[in-house]
């Protein structure tokens, strides 16, 4: 009885740690995916730094990305910037990779 509720004990800690890794690197994903963003508007770096929390806080919004691809959509559209949704969906599958990426090499 005490294996059992030993492994049930790491695989629960496991699970913790898979889903704060996870975490992790969507926020670190929307802070890239909100420099580039900014980057197409012309932000200052100061301004850049407050958008780039500003995309991170949108991901709280609702489940998925859908909250935050919204977000960057119509920024770029108010700022003019020629993206369309496939270009910031391809651009956020771009930045998960990096995110992860530099997530693994800081590990």
């Amino acid at each position: 009885m005490t294996d059992f509720k030993d492994r049930q004990r790491g695989e629960e800690a496991k699970f913790v740690m898979d889903e704060e890794t996870a975490f992790k690197i969507a926020v670190r994903r929307n802070r890239l995916l909100g420099e580039w963003a900014a980057g197409l508007m012309g932000l200052t770096e100061e301004e850049t730094e407050a958008y780039k929390k500003a995309v991170v806080q949108a991901d709280f919004e609702e489940a998925g990305d859908e909250d935050v691809i919204r977000k960057l959509l119509g920024d770029l559209t108010a700022a003019d910037a020629d993206v369309s949704e496939a270009d910031i969906r391809a651009r956020l599958d771009e930045k998960a990779i990096e995110a992860k990426r530099q997530f693994m090499s800081q590990s």
